[in-house]
This record gives structure tokens, sequence and C-alpha cells, in this order.
């Protein structure tokens, strides 16, 4: 089962805030902590909406948008992929998640648990996605 942490943006990571060298020091310690485990995926910061984009459909058609994006609390910041076997350890590992952006300052994390293809009626489409899943690995 694999699970996403999501760390939501705040108007100081927004602005380009960067962790101050304890909460780096943290966020090290704990992603050690899963690798060791064996359950860490990935994990990486996201620059501020101000440097990226989206892209809008409708009617057939696509509209590039340039950041920032106004609802602070809608965005992301980071996230940490995890593989684990069940719900509840990934909750323990939520738990144990650092403050994201110091102890005293406001934060939240959002857990998520991604779609498996098992997860999905077999059909000629999920097998194609099989094939590009093998030849990733």
């Amino acid at each position: 089962m694999r699970f996403m942490i999501i760390v939501k943006a705040t108007a100081v990571s927004e602005a380009g805030g960067q962790p101050d060298e304890a909460l780096m020091a943290a966020m090290g310690a704990y992603h050690e902590e899963l690798a060791k485990a064996g359950v860490l995926l990935d994990a990486t910061g996201l620059k501020p909406s101000s440097k990226g984009w989206r892209i809008h459909y409708s009617g057939g058609k696509r509209t590039a948008i340039d950041g920032p994006f106004a609802e602070t609390k809608e965005l992301i910041a980071g996230y940490t992929l995890i593989q684990v076997r069940s719900r509840e350890e990934a909750m323990e590992w939520a738990r144990r998640f650092p403050a994201p952006f110091g102890e005293d300052a406001e934060g939240e994390i959002e857990v998520r648990q991604l779609y498996e293809l098992e997860d999905f009626e077999p059909s000629p489409e999920v097998d194609r996605f099989r094939k590009l899943d093998a030849a990733k690995h």
C-alpha cells in the first residue's frame, strides 16, 4: 500500500521561505528512519506556486495559467511517498512526521492512499499501465 504524506503550503512557504537548520535536521532524521525501515519511496519539497503553472481543461481546450495561486490552503509545499503494509502503519508514520514549519508554527499534513492497478477492473487499458509499470523495473 502506497501513501502520500502531503505537506500543505502556508504563506511563508509560498513566499519562498526556507526551513531552518533545526527543521532540516528533524526532517532528515525522520526520512532516514523511513529509509532504514524500507518504506521510503520518495520525498521532496516543492518550490512556491509562483514558479509553477496549471493547465485548465474546458470545452476540449487547454489553457496554461501561471502561478502564483491565491488559495494557499489548497497548495502543496512538499510530500513524502511511502509504501507500507497497512493503513495503520501509514498512520503511525504520519503521526511521527515533524511539524512541517517548526514546532511553534501553524502547519498541516494530509495523508492520501494511492490507487494501485489492482483497484481497477481488468481491462486492456489497465494491462497497458501494467506493461508500463513492468518496464520501469
